[in-house]
């Protein structure tokens, strides 16, 4: 029968009932549930026992003082209706949205969907847990399972196995763990729960950051594979130089490039990601915080060569290219943006190709571990990188690399990157990674050639002699003996039979394109430091004026520094005149002039 503490205030203060298993039932009014606009009342049963009514009073008075000071749920709802209510007005972006309901339906909802808000507690959060990290699929442990190869009505063969437990990671799990924070705050802010229980639970712990970016020797190799293809080169080498997302390269227009001299910058504005409805969009950059980052001489030599591309292709089919053109764009005008899947998989087959265990994210550890190297302070390199945090995150994920950032010194990504100029010569592909057998073939004459085993006028070895000695097909030898005529390695005599032509070390005249004549004929200069102890670096390109040996002395300093760090320990004017300047031609080995700055 139920009772009320005083005549007229029942539903105000509460009351008890008494069930016919001798328990009693304690109901108190808590207000209008704002999910149902229904009635909404609290409701707790004491169990029989010494004390039954003092016991079943104190309870009703904890929940009126409950209601009184707004500590109780004031909803009904459940964990799946909270979830949906958050995702609508989720305002992340839409590939984040498409991964957080794919979460909650695979794994939240079927686990805590019919789970009332104001029940969820800490031993719930920490089962729940348990069991994403015992198996992804929620098994019942039934014997005879099996993982079908599709949820589809199909034939079971080979590929229907026996049903293995496999959790999932703890990246994964941690990710839930954020979307139940998110879903419950905003139900404390809406006054749904009292406080949110998710804080008591216990995820598994953060993986350990461990970035594993390609070493120097594998970003040259792969560069130099790249720029068999100079668009799809630039396009590395932009995203190495500066460490931007995928996303961003692909959405960087030419009105947001800034080739202007003292002024080179690239300002990242708008990023490409998926709608949300299986294309993709141009939108804002995933922090919503847009940023320019300083391009160093040879990323500028490399954007302004790409630009003259992109202007002789659009002149071929009659158009002029826009000036708010993509700059990487399969459209002749520039209208239409690279898809970042189409990078991620071009990128995926090449590194395969080059047997280098890699993906495409990690060039943005390789350019932040350079750059930390190099000395660069944690801030400049997150805001090159776009890290919120204001250099937290990145400090947290290059830890191990700060410390031996104060040991080494470094003249910048000249000094680091693979002579680009020499890149988008054939010769090069050939003498570093040949592919194709008739390559191979080519090369190895190349080599000979070079190395003075075949002297320069005596006859080659005839596509009928290479054929037998590498024991390829006819087609194949005559195949590298054409490759070796357009690399300039061979020449014709006339008669039928090639002969040995006579290497300079430059690019063949018949090879060179407009853009290498204009990087020759700029400011641009391939430099060869030498020093004490026989100290010979490897050619940098550089950007100066020989007419003023003077703008050389930078490109100097750095080059010494990266080289001999200990030099930086004396003043630069007790060593620099110790080291020679050697220039030349960017792709010629004919010394142009030597310098000695003291």
């Amino acid at each position: 029968m139920p009772r009320a503490s005083a005549a007229g205030q029942r539903r105000a203060k509460g009351s008890i009932e008494r069930l016919p298993s001798g328990a009693l039932r304690v109901v108190v009014y808590a207000g209008i549930d704002p999910v149902t606009k229904r009635r909404h009342y609290l409701r707790e049963v004491v169990q029989p026992g010494p004390k039954l009514d003092e016991r079943a009073e104190a309870v009703r008075a904890r929940m009126v003082a409950e209601v009184a000071e707004r500590r109780n749920p004031r909803t009904n709802v459940t964990i799946d209706q909270l979830l949906q209510r958050y995702l609508d007005q989720f305002d992340g972006s839409p590939n984040t949205l498409t991964l957080y309901r794919g979460y909650v339906k695979n794994h939240i909802s079927p686990l805590l969907g019919s789970t009332r808000v104001g029940a969820l507690d800490a031993e719930m959060l920490d089962s729940f847990y348990a069991e994403l990290r015992r198996c992804r699929l929620h098994c019942t442990k039934r014997r005879g399972t099996v993982d079908h190869r599709t949820a589809s009505v199909h034939e079971c063969d080979d590929r229907c196995r026996p049903h293995q437990c496999r959790p999932l990671g703890p990246t994964t799990v941690r990710h839930m763990h954020f979307i139940l924070s998110g879903a419950f705050k905003k139900a404390v802010r809406w006054r749904w729960v009292a406080v949110s229980p998710v804080p008591q639970g216990e995820p598994p712990a953060s993986p350990k950051e461990n970035p594993s970016p390609p070493t120097p020797a594998e970003a040259a190799r792969i560069l130099t594979a790249a720029y068999r293809d100079p668009d799809w080169g630039t396009l590395l080498w932009v995203s190495m130089t500066t460490g931007a997302r995928r996303g961003e390269v692909c959405g960087i227009r030419w009105s947001a490039v800034n080739l202007d001299e003292g002024r080179e910058t690239i300002w990242l504005r708008h990023g490409i990601r998926k709608d949300g409805r299986g294309g993709w969009e141009e939108a804002a950059l995933k922090t919503h915080q847009q940023r320019r980052i300083a391009l160093d001489v040879e990323t500028v030599a490399a954007l302004v060569e790409h630009r003259q591309r992109c202007e002789q292709r659009a002149a071929a089919v009659g158009v002029e290219l826009p000036p708010d053109a993509f700059v990487f764009s399969d459209s002749p005008s520039g209208s239409t943006f690279t898809v970042p899947d189409t990078v991620t998989q071009r990128y995926e087959r090449l590194v395969r190709r080059l047997g280098i265990v890699t993906t495409l994210h990690k060039l943005r550890h390789y350019s932040a571990t350079e750059l930390i190297l190099a000395g660069v302070d944690v801030r400049t390199v997150a805001g090159r990188l776009g890290h919120a945090g204001g250099g937290t995150t990145t400090l947290r994920t290059y830890t191990a690399w700060v410390s031996e950032a104060d040991q080494r010194a470094a003249a910048g990504w000249s000094a680091r990157m693979p002579d680009r100029a020499l890149l988008e010569q054939p010769r090069s592909w050939a003498g570093i990674s040949p592919q194709h057998p008739y390559e191979r073939i080519a090369a190895q004459l190349a080599r000979s050639v070079e190395a003075g085993a075949l002297p320069a006028g005596d006859p080659a070895p005839t596509a009928v002699e290479l054929a037998a000695e590498h024991e390829v097909s006819l087609a194949t030898a005559r195949r590298a003996v054409a490759l070796a005529k357009e690399w300039g390695v061979l020449v014709s005599d006339g008669a039928g039979r090639p002969r040995v032509a006579r290497l300079t070390g430059a690019v063949p005249s018949e090879l060179a394109t407009e853009s290498t004549e204009t990087h020759r004929a700029g400011q641009y200069w391939s430099v060869v430091v030498t020093g004490p102890g026989g100290m010979r670096c490897s050619p940098r390109t550089v950007k100066a004026d020989i007419e003023d040996p003077d703008s050389f002395r930078p490109h100097l300093v750095g080059i010494v520094r990266a080289e001999k760090p200990d030099a930086s320990d004396r003043p630069e004017s007790a060593w620099i005149g110790d080291y020679e300047l050697h220039l030349s031609r960017p792709g010629s080995v004919e010394v142009t002039a030597i310098f000695r700055l003291g």
